[in-house]
């Protein structure tokens, strides 16, 4: 697994810790849980967006909304929160699957798609196949 991966799913577990500290802080009135949620938050923005740096932004928003919402419900039934139900887990299962799809499916890169452009308009391709921003976006 690649560097940017691992930002990322480390973001995604960020944003769980956010979403389940949110819950916890009452509408931020409760001093703990709303300095986790912040913390917490930070955290997974700037995971998610140097993450975007090499890996498109379709497939990594994706990947951190499927796998922060995963760990979140599983959390809230592990810790009694929410109620177990069979369809949940099948559902988190989906999601969990469609995750790992997206890294198993090769990136295109956008130059096939742009034609012709001067490589300094083009982004570069990262050690992964998937393609990197450039400056310009």
């Amino acid at each position: 697994m690649t560097r940017a991966w691992t930002i990322l799913l480390a973001s995604a577990v960020c944003e769980a810790v956010w979403a389940t500290a949110l819950g916890e802080s009452d509408g931020l009135r409760h001093p703990v849980p709303s300095v986790v949620f912040a913390i917490g938050l930070l955290l997974s923005m700037l995971g998610l967006g140097r993450a975007m740096k090499h890996i498109p932004i379709g497939t990594a928003y994706a990947v951190w909304v499927g796998v922060g919402a995963a760990l979140t419900v599983t959390w809230s039934i592990a810790t009694g929160a929410e109620a177990f139900a069979p369809g949940k887990v099948v559902f988190i299962a989906g999601i969990v699957v469609a995750v790992i799809g997206l890294k198993l499916v090769p990136a295109t890169s956008r130059t096939a798609a742009r034609g012709s452009q001067p490589s300094e308009e083009r982004g570069t391709e990262d050690e992964s196949g998937g393609d990197r921003h450039d400056e310009r976006g």
